[in-house]
């Protein structure tokens, strides 16, 4: 951000849009959580900035459904995290998600749009 940007609003997750954005940020490449949540506010541009007390209970239920997997490790500095892995059914989870989502917005889009 340009030093004299005014940054967005902060702006609430509509229901079911956390999983979608976990299984998205995923593909990209494995993460701990909290690198899940700093490349959510990143790449949202600070929109979406999901709090430690959303986002591990969603990883532990993604990681219940069997749509990512966990795995514990050490970082260089010797801090144990676990970071996870988007699976098979993640990621058909995550391209039924986006088409779901995808016809989300193009109703809300008609409806916006109507006159």
């Amino acid at each position: 951000m340009a030093k004299h940007q005014i940054p967005e609003p902060q702006t609430a997750l509509l229901k079911g849009t956390l999983d979608l954005l976990i299984l998205r940020t995923l593909e990209l490449q494995p993460l701990h959580g909290v690198a899940v949540a700093e490349r959510i506010f990143q790449t949202t541009r600070g929109t979406f900035q999901v709090k430690a007390g959303s986002l591990f209970p969603a990883l532990h239920r993604l990681e219940q459904e069997g749509w990512i997997e966990g795995r514990w490790e050490e970082t260089v500095d010797k801090r144990r995290v676990k970071t996870y892995t988007l699976t098979r059914a993640g990621r058909r989870q995550l391209e039924a998600e986006t088409a779901s989502w995808q016809r989300i917005v193009a109703a809300m889009n008609l409806v916006l749009e109507s006159t």
